[in-house]
Order: structure tokens, then C-alpha cells, then sequence
């Protein structure tokens, strides 16, 4: 592959991957906002993310295997122009809970391009290559955590948060014509599956029964929790906590991006040296150490804003290890099921996060200790699930 095709290549997969970072961190400085727009809960706006995460986790069991049968860019076209009418509606709901429902929607569309972008690099690469690969669609994907929700705060500044929907609805449009234009097919009829739907279940037992898929999977994806406690949670913490403007918990918010893209392009130089392994291990240790000390530091309380920004940017930055390398080892030996592999490993991360997002809600927005607690916990079990792994290499 030329370098102009690769830079091609890592430009179209990583915006394909950002739908996932988009639909989530987007609205985010438009919580507070929301909730008394819609004249809800703050426990309920948190609802419209866990559906939007639920509609990811689920809608890569469902595209996945239409990925490995009928190749990658069909069913990936498709899925970024329903999630564009998707936006339209979500724009104009009336209530909370028809947004609601219509972000669970929005999830469903939107896990095409997270489930097939990881297909499309395991298609094409394995091993220390794939991780690099990983490494290079995160420094793209990692602009959407950054760029999000500054535009969202800007949008908020203008117009309302049904604003932030109108501009998802144009950016999943534009994304729907550069693949369309930008991507080559990489599973050649050849190599498509004809299995029909018992096989892809056996399939999804066999990987289920596969103990490095699955340690290796729990990993990343309780990682991923850990992620996902700090998005749930952030807003209302630094805003309503803390006392930061929605427009400055979007320039705290890019900071941690920044990180994420740094760290991956570490992540992409060491990976030769170390193996992904390695890396793996020493980002989930940072991870647990850095929640801890979150804890720690809410805690105690009366520390000040920036003994809370320290560790939750460490978090986000050690993310870059763990989520490339989980992913490339439990991809590894399964090359001729990538989408149905990619599928369940996509559905891991989002469950646990649709589980910890509602979590950090309930118990009230008042402290933070409920947030940092629950990365802590998700942080030390990802350590767990990778020793289970470990044990049987």
C-alpha cells in the first residue's frame, strides 16, 4: 500500500470510528441545558447517552456479521445515512423521552462505523502492524473527544442544544460520501462469509468460549468503562461542582483529547519494542493508580479543580494503551470472522459503558465520589481480566 493510500485509508477509517466519540462527547456541555429544556432530570438526560451506547453496543452485533457477508462498504454506507436522518429527528424531539428513543437509534446507525473500521484494519493487517494502524486511526479519532464538545459549546453559544443535532446530521452526510468515494472494499467476495444466522451464533460462542478473546476483550472494554464514568460524569462534576462555564469544561474536555492523541502515537513507536502486551499491562496499571487518586482527592475534598483535572487526564491518556493493544491481541487469530469478532468486542465496550453512564447519575450529582469510585472499581477489574487472559497464552 502507497503512503498516499495509507494516509487515505487512516483519514476514512478514522472518521468512520469518530461517529461513536461524536454522538457521545458532543452534547455533553449541553446536559445542564437539556435538562431544563426538556424540564427532566439530570438522571434522565444521562438516559439519552445510555441509549445512545446501548444502540452502539448492540448495532455492531447486527453489522458485523452483515459486514463479513456482504463486505465492508455497503452495510457502512447505509448505516452512516440512517444515522444522519437519525440526527434530523433527534433534532426536533419533543421530549425526552422520544430523544431518548431516537439516540438509541442514533447508537444503532452510528456502531456501523465503529464495528467495521476495526474489521477493515484486521482485514488488511495483524499483530504489531495492526496496533500500529490502531495507533494512527486513534490520532484521528482522538480529534472528535478534542473538537466536539468545543463545537458543542460554541453551538450552545448561537442556538440551542437541538443545534448540536443539525450539525451531527451534515457531518454524518459528509462521512457517508467519503466512503463512499474514499473506500476501496477489503473483503473480497472470496473471503465473505455465507454463514446464516445459527452459524454466526456459533460463531459468537466459539470466540465467547476463546479465554485470550475475552480476557483481552474485558479488558479494553472496562477500560473503556472507566472512560465512560468520566464522560457520563465530567460535565455535571466540573460544572456543578467545581463552577466551570460549559465553554471552559470544553476547552478541560480537548485537553484530555490532546492527551489520547499523544499517547497513541507513543503508543504506535513503542509497540515494535515492548509488543502490546506490555503496553496493555502499563496502561491499565496508570489507569488504576490515577482513579484511586481521584478518589482519593474528591475524597478529602477542598482540593481545588486542578488536583481533580491531573488524574482524570492521566486516565484518558493511558486509554491510548489499552484500547489499540486489547483490541489488535484479541483480533489476532481471528481474521476470518473479523466483523462477527469485531462485533462482540465493540458490544463489550459499550455495554459496560451503558451500564456505568446511569450509575454515576444516581447516586446525584452533588459529589464526585460516586463517579471516581466507579472508575476505581471498572479500573481494577480490568486488571483482573487481563491476568485472566494472560493465564492462558
Amino acid at each position: 500500500m502507497s503512503e498516499g493510500a495509507s494516509v487515505r485509508l487512516v483519514i476514512v477509517l478514522g472518521s468512520v470510528n469518530a461517529i461513536g466519540p461524536l454522538s457521545i462527547d458532543m452534547y455533553l456541555p449541553a446536559f445542564p441545558e437539556i435538562a431544563r429544556s426538556l424540564e427532566t432530570s439530570a438522571s434522565s438526560v444521562q438516559l439519552t447517552l445510555t441509549a445512545c451506547v446501548a444502540g452502539l453496543a448492540l448495532g455492531q452485533l447486527l453489522i458485523g456479521p452483515l459486514s463479513d457477508r456482504y463486505g465492508r462498504r455497503r452495510p457502512l454506507i447505509a448505516a452512516m445515512s440512517v444515522y444522519a436522518v437519525a440526527s434530523v429527528l433527534c433534532a426536533v424531539a419533543p421530549n425526552v423521552l422520544a430523544l431518548t428513543g431516537l439516540r438509541f437509534v442514533q447508537g444503532l446507525a452510528g456502531a456501523g462505523g465503529v464495528v467495521i473500521a476495526r474489521a477493515v484494519v484486521r482485514d488488511l493487517h495483524s499483530g504489531a502492524a495492526a496496533v500500529r494502524l490502531f495507533s494512527s486511526l486513534m490520532l484521528v479519532t482522538g480529534l472528535a473527544p478534542i473538537l466536539a464538545p468545543l463545537a458543542g459549546g460554541q453551538v450552545l453559544n448561537h442556538t440551542s442544544w437541538r443545534g448540536i443535532f443539525w450539525v451531527l446530521t451534515v457531518l454524518s452526510a459528509l462521512i457517508a460520501l467519503l466512503v463512499t468515494f474514499g473506500l476501496r472494499e477489503t473483503l473480497p467476495k472470496a473471503r465473505r462469509s455465507s454463514s446464516g444466522l445459527a452459524e454466526t451464533l456459533q460463531t459468537m460462542r466459539a470466540l465467547l468460549r476463546d479465554r485470550w478473546f475475552v480476557g483481552h476483550g474485558l479488558a479494553g472494554g472496562l477500560g473503556f468503562g472507566a472512560l465512560f464514568a468520566y464522560i457520563s460524569g465530567s460535565s455535571f462534576v466540573l460544572q456543578g461542582i467545581y463552577g466551570v462555564s460549559p465553554q471552559l469544561y470544553s476547552v478541560l474536555f480537548a485537553m484530555n483529547g490532546l492527551g489520547l492523541i499523544a499517547g497513541s502515537q507513543v503508543n504506535a513507536r513503542l509497540v515494535g519494542s515492548f509488543g502490546p502486551a506490555y503496553l496493555l499491562r502499563a496502561g491499565l496499571v496508570a489507569i488504576a493508580i490515577s482513579a484511586s487518586g481521584l478518589l482519593l482527592v474528591v475524597s478529602i475534598g477542598g482540593l481545588g479543580v486542578v488536583a481533580v483535572l491531573v488524574p482524570m487526564f492521566v486516565i484518558v491518556s493511558s486509554l491510548a494503551f489499552v484500547l489499540p493493544n486489547s483490541t489488535a491481541l484479541a483480533l489476532n487469530d481471528h481474521a476470518a470472522v473479523a466483523g462477527t469478532a469485531s462485533a462482540l468486542l465493540g458490544m463489550g465496550q459499550f455495554v459496560i459503558g451503558a451500564a456505568v453512564a446511569p450509575l454515576v447519575g444516581a447516586a446525584g450529582t452533588e459529589s464526585a465520589v460516586p463517579m471516581a469510585a466507579i472508575m476505581t472499581v471498572v479500573a481494577l477489574a480490568a486488571l483482573v481480566a487481563r491476568h485472566f487472559a494472560r493465564r492462558t497464552a
